[in-house]
């Protein structure tokens, strides 16, 4: 079966494409010629992935799926959340070209700071996938994990924040597991694994 991944983020589509296996075809965005910046104006994990799938649906009639995540951190009040990817860059002026970039280290670096003095480092994170199959009907599946954000950086895989979040039960933070570890604990794991029980169950192959 042929779905569509709302996204060019290759550390993304090869976590999803291992977990989905080879019943199912993944498609990014690439694949079917998509290169415009998909809206993501919503103020919550779900609104942005439901946007995302509904805006590759309407225009490109495919079923498909795309998600949203986001670190949330106790001691922030729940920051940077809804705006993870984009932390950094809501510190420049809205009309330059740094306040759509995407920078890990920037990211990390920010949240580093924010945090020092504190000594609650209670982080999780969270993904929303929204389905939408061909005849239109939406699902949704959220993953989530817990664990702690590490004082300085460790680790090379992954990505993201993943040098700096350490999972709960573990001593190392998702840069130092791997990725053979990290796919089966992390929150994308667990929201594409339900994501794979549902299709297996209820989506002819």
């Amino acid at each position: 079966m042929k779905l569509v991944f709302a996204t060019n983020n290759k550390h993304k589509l090869a976590e999803v494409r291992d977990i989905l296996g080879s019943a199912f075809n993944i498609l990014s965005l690439n694949d079917i010629d998509c290169h415009e910046d998909i809206p993501e104006t919503g103020q919550t994990l779900q609104e942005n992935a439901r946007q995302k799938a509904e805006y590759i649906f309407n225009k490109y009639g495919l079923p498909c799926f795309a998600d949203d995540t986001g670190l949330m951190v106790s001691a922030l009040n729940g920051e940077p959340g809804v705006y993870s990817a984009r932390y950094a860059a809501m510190d420049a002026p809205s009309d330059s070209p740094a306040a759509k970039s995407h920078d890990s280290e920037a990211n990390i670096t920010k949240l580093l700071r924010r945090l020092e003095g504190k000594t609650d480092r209670h982080a999780c994170f969270v993904t929303v996938i929204c389905l939408i199959l061909p005849n239109g009907e939406q699902h949704e599946f959220e993953g989530r994990v817990d664990g702690e954000i590490t004082l300085e950086r460790s680790g090379t895989s992954g990505f993201g924040y993943d040098p700096v979040f350490r999972p709960d039960g573990y001593s190392e933070t998702f840069a130092d597991l791997g990725d053979d570890i990290k796919n089966t604990i992390s929150h994308r794991a667990r929201a594409t694994a339900k994501l794979a029980d549902f299709l297996r169950s209820n989506v002819e192959i």
